[in-house]
């Protein structure tokens, strides 16, 4: 079986996003090792490898971490010079070991970039889920690492239309697969008396306003508290892990709760008792190329979504999504859709919608992800010289 390894910046236990999901089904036909970031610990005074064994979907994946000793706790990422040569030295006998020979190098950071000095890959695949160069805390090497691996990657995959856009003039070997949907899974959520009520919300009362996922610095915490203030009536639940930005940073108001990170598998509980489903994100340079996977989570349950004015939300799903450009029109925005739960639209008009909805949905199922990738990648394993050319519009529309 052909190997994959891919690097990652993210961990694989943490939040379940597009690594897992596409990693978990490429598993079916290839081998799977999942490089985390090192883990630094002061518990330690020799780094070594922690091997651990997923098991997503019956599919096996390796999950390999370097612990590293450090006097105190910090983060040290891939490429850090601290920490880079040992990993190196530590992963070629874990290679060797299990006949890891020439794999399918992927990549979701490009601070991975040294390891194609490690591995010899036969194919490099390198796929852009976010532009992590705008990010809070960015390595300092992150963007020429970027480059150097844009030219010399053999497939690169973009999250979004945005990304598709900025990435392709640096490889014509790009293709657009914009964050996949799970659609069973988010569609339990369209009927709340089939799944229980989660208990840190069964004491709130509708309205219900929602948002999940990773609360950071691309969160617009102004318009939160805005909302809170204008509409103390409606309760405001934000889930997910805060990092990056302290909890001291986030508005408090009697209104506002926030739940933490909650498992994958409860998040549809938590989205059914959603009236309103949030994208509250600020416009600033980390939300430039954002192309939020909770789109679609959120259209597969039927809730009406309010988003701020991000790009990729507007151009892929504007047909759908409620957009306010401002705080006021935001807000206005959600008072508008709870309006319209009271009193919908004519049928045809929610017909029209719901359409719109479905075939949205159809065309970013991450199977379809899945089977799209793997023949790229099998094309170009079987091309000797020149790229394989692709059956796949790279142009854009809804889905490209």
């Amino acid at each position: 079986m052909q190997d994959i390894v891919c690097v990652s910046h993210l961990r694989w236990d943490f939040v379940r996003q597009r690594p897992q999901h596409l990693l978990s089904r490429l598993a079916k036909d290839y081998r799977i090792t999942f490089v985390e970031e090192p883990f630094i610990s002061t518990q330690f005074r020799h780094p070594y490898l922690e091997i651990l064994k997923r098991d997503d979907f019956s599919n096996p994946i390796t999950v390999v971490r370097l612990i590293y000793p450090a006097r105190q706790n910090g983060w040290i990422g891939h490429g850090d010079a601290r920490t880079q040569p040992t990993y190196g030295r530590l992963l070629k006998p874990f290679f060797q070991r299990n006949g890891i020979v020439d794999p399918i190098l992927w990549f979701y950071t490009p601070m991975g970039y040294d390891f194609k000095q490690i591995l010899r890959p036969s194919l490099m695949v390198y796929d852009v889920m976010d532009q992590l160069s705008a990010f809070k805390d960015a390595p300092t090497p992150l963007r020429a690492f970027d480059e150097s691996l844009l030219k010399e990657a053999d497939l690169v995959f973009t999250g979004g239309i945005s990304l598709y856009r900025d990435k392709l003039p640096h490889n014509p070997n790009t293709y657009l697969f914009p964050s996949g949907i799970e659609i069973r899974h988010f569609a339990q959520a369209a009927d709340p008396d089939t799944l229980p009520c989660p208990q840190d919300i069964a004491h709130l009362k509708s309205p219900i306003l929602g948002y999940f996922g990773v609360v950071d610095e691309r969160m617009d915490l102004q318009l939160l508290e805005k909302m809170a203030i204008a509409h103390p009536e409606w309760n405001i639940v934000i889930i997910g892990p805060v990092v990056k930005i302290s909890h001291d940073d986030l508005p408090k108001a009697p209104n506002l709760y926030y739940l933490g990170m909650k498992a994958y598998a409860e998040l549809p509980a938590y989205l059914a008792r959603f009236d309103v489903a949030l994208i509250p994100f600020a416009r600033n340079e980390a939300t430039r190329f954002i192309s939020p996977t909770k789109t679609l989570e959120y259209m597969a349950a039927r809730k009406p979504i309010v988003s701020t004015a991000i790009d990729d939300v507007i151009e892929l799903y504007g047909m759908v999504v409620s957009v306010g450009w401002t705080h006021e029109e935001f807000i206005h925005r959600c008072k508008t859709a709870l309006d319209e739960l009271k009193n919908p639209p004519a049928p045809k008009i929610c017909e029209e919608r719901r359409l719109i909805e479905d075939a949205y949905l159809l065309q970013n199922t991450l199977d379809n992800a899945d089977w799209r990738m793997n023949t790229l990648i099998q094309k170009e394993l079987q091309a000797e010289t020149a790229p394989a050319e692709s059956a796949f519009q790279k142009p854009i529309a809804a889905n490209a």
